[in-house]
């Protein structure tokens, strides 16, 4: 060991060598990569390496266990605290991906981006995300643990920590989230706020002044303060929490950032920009850290940390036996942990999807989804949801199913109005990669949930949005409420699939394609108005749906003179449209367009065979803004879509208004071909 290391190992011991392990790896990465946030690893080390070294419940051997404990770093730009913890204690995490900190195509990117497999849980960066996922994962333990657990056999028993900062309790969302974790008393969260009162601007007193502990204590938490610095009473505070099973735990640590920088600690900043070549120079002296090479690693320190090696594989191996005892007892329910594990789909409930014909009459989508939802749920155990304090409006509720609340652990989980912390509450439900959440919402609220639905569709995690009251047609609540442009931005978010379907036949294959969907998270977009049931004798099977679209029906006789392309109610103008055409002798092709994402990826031959090239005069109907229409329609055709918000009126009145009648469709359609005919 080095001389200036016997003397740091001497006065403090082996764990103040292994913290400045963790520091100078994060400071090293940064400076190499000349960017970075080195200050809050160097500030919150101490009380990382705490919590990973005597408590953390993981095996690097096998990051995905099912069993393990979580652990969340919701300040994600403190990023390299997370990547040298994962190196040092034998991830599948190498040196050289350190050295390749925020470069093309590493595995260590300037903000955590989930990666289960390595030991990343979730991504963050958008602060007050991951203080929101871990609520998620909370509230997934507590339903795992409720249907497996059994006396003596504790198989989902695990703790979510959480590093947050003075960021993530600035962010709303975590305000939403951590009333709600109070309100149902999750005792399995423990979350380590690092108080270092420096944002980027200054001190945190130009702007955050609130008392933190007496606001968490009034939304019942368990609070405790502490020196960040204190390894002993870090440890005591997180015994303490663990100790506490009826209420969240939140560990309010005086830190200080930039720790060990004689020039920048507990400034600004050490909070975004490299330390320079000087100040690292001063730091490592300052801790009496060998100036080269970089990225040292003491072995007594990489001795220590790689422990969790054999303690994560004899963990896991106790949880493995006790799981094979528990099969033997309970053979049915291990059979569905054996699913979880092995990552494999339950398709049991596909037969108990509702078969709907124009004999039901008319119904609002979001009414057939409720008939959907209900029809399924004996068969989906692990599908659980519910809405922004709208269930009764978007027809969410699963009748018999239980209530998740303090005291009970149902599948319909009530999240008040609170959608932006709803969203990322998902998320965190859906990385138990066991659970397929919903969340419902009107359509005109997702505008709330837009973070955590990107984040949820950059994971590629399998939650399933449910927003109703999908346009004008919800009438008198007005422009307020009434959705324009989200449908395009929605389907502006790459791997998010939006489906919305034009009655409950398409309903039901939405239901289908969103279950089954593993490559990101799914919108269905429903409507508040009743659409009738379309006669699927005549017309192409909604099971066509999954293609994302299909041609509902084509002339009788001869090609196709336009193409009217449709989605939601508007396919059922279109078809109107149709029968009028037809009588004026003009032959017309009805295209249902659900979703453009999984129209998209169709072979080319089919998409060609739905939307022939040559085929110009086409027109697009859509209560909903045109942006991004004319891909469809073609430099040559129409769109009527809306340019503007909506207003106050009756159903009818407004579709009248706004152009959604099938006399103006016809008169579009008519002009279109004319126009057409005189261009060839």
């Amino acid at each position: 060991m080095e001389k200036g290391l016997k003397k740091e190992a001497s006065a403090a011991g082996l764990d103040e060598l292994c913290i400045n392990t963790i520091r100078f790896l994060a400071v090293d990465a940064v400076e190499k990569a000349n960017s970075g946030h080195p200050g809050m690893p160097m500030g919150d080390a101490p009380m990382a390496y705490v919590l990973w070294k005597r408590f953390l419940r993981h095996n690097p051997k096998n990051p995905a266990w099912q069993g393990r404990d979580r652990f969340v770093l919701s300040a994600g730009h403190g990023s390299m605290l997370l990547y040298s913890l994962l190196h040092l204690t034998g991830y599948p995490l190498s040196l050289e991906e350190l050295k390749r900190f925020r470069q093309w195509e590493s595995l260590t990117p300037g903000h955590p981006e989930y990666h289960p497999e390595i030991g990343i849980e979730t991504t963050t960066g958008p602060l007050g995300q991951g203080f929101a996922n871990g609520v998620g994962m909370g509230m997934a333990q507590r339903f795992l643990a409720d249907r497996y657990n059994r006396p003596g056999f504790p198989l989902f028993d695990y703790h979510i920590y959480a590093i947050t900062s003075d960021g993530d309790l600035m962010e709303g969302v975590s305000s939403e989230a951590a009333s709600i974790a109070g309100h149902l008393g999750l005792g399995n969260m423990i979350y380590l706020y690092s108080d270092n009162r420096i944002t980027i601007e200054g001190s945190t007193g130009i702007a955050f002044t609130e008392d933190v502990a007496r606001r968490f204590e009034g939304m019942k938490w368990h609070v405790q303060k502490v020196g960040g610095n204190d390894l002993d009473g870090v440890a005591r505070a997180i015994e303490a929490a663990r100790a506490e099973t009826s209420r969240p735990s939140i560990i309010i640590a005086r830190t200080h950032i930039g720790f060990g920088s004689p020039e920048k600690q507990d400034t600004p900043e050490v909070h975004g920009s490299p330390l320079g070549k000087e100040g690292v120079r001063a730091a490592k002296e300052n801790l009496g850290w060998p100036l080269a090479p970089d990225f040292h690693i003491p072995e007594a320190a990489l001795s220590i940390f790689r422990e969790a090696l054999d303690i994560g594989e004899r963990i896991e191996g106790e949880w493995k036996a006790m799981f094979e005892a528990y099969a033997k007892e309970h053979p049915g329910l291990a059979e569905e942990i054996r699913d979880i594990i092995g990552g494999r789909k339950n398709t049991g409930w596909v037969n108990n999807i509702p078969v709907f014909t124009e004999k039901d009459g008319a119904m609002a989508t979001r009414s057939a989804s409720g008939k959907v939802l209900n029809a399924i749920a004996g068969k989906t155990p692990l599908l659980i949801g519910g809405s922004a304090d709208l269930a009764p409006s978007t027809n969410t509720f699963l009748k018999g199913m239980g209530d998740f609340l303090p005291d009970s652990v149902g599948r319909n989980l009530h999240f008040g109005v609170r959608e932006h912390a709803m969203g990322a509450i998902l998320n965190g439900i859906a990385q138990s990669r066991a659970i397929i959440p919903y969340g419902a919402t009107f359509l005109i609220f997702s505008d709330y949930m837009r973070p955590p639905i990107r984040l949820a569709a950059m994971m590629k995690l399998h939650v399933i949005y449910v927003f109703t009251h999908d346009s004008i047609g919800l009438g008198e609540d007005g422009p307020t409420h009434q959705p324009v442009e989200q449908l395009a931005a929605l389907r502006a978010i790459p791997n998010l699939t939006v489906i919305r379907p034009s009655d409950a036949t398409e309903v039901a294959e939405a239901w289908k394609t969103a279950l089954l969907n593993g490559g990101g998270p799914v919108a269905l977009i429903l409507t508040r108005q009743n659409v009738p049931v379309i006669d699927r004798a005549r017309h192409a099977p909604a099971s066509l749906l999954f293609r994302g679209a299909y041609v509902l029906i084509d002339p009788p006789e001869g090609e196709p003179e336009v193409i009217l392309i449709a989605t939601g109610s508007e396919v059922h103008l279109a078809l109107a449209s149709y029968e009028d055409l037809s009588k004026r002798g003009v032959r017309a092709r009805v295209v249902s367009m659900p979703s453009w994402e999984l129209f998209e990826a169709q072979e080319e031959q089919y998409r060609a065979g739905v939307l022939p090239p040559h085929i110009k005069a086409r027109v697009v109907i859509e209560t909903a803004s045109p942006l991004g229409w004319h891909r469809y329609a073609g430099s040559e055709g129409d769109v009527i879509a809306i340019e503007r918000f909506g207003a106050s009126a009756p159903c009818k009145v407004l579709f009248e208004k706004f152009g959604f009648i099938a006399g103006n469709v016809t008169s579009r359609a008519l002009a279109l071909v004319n126009r057409v005919k005189g261009f060839q």
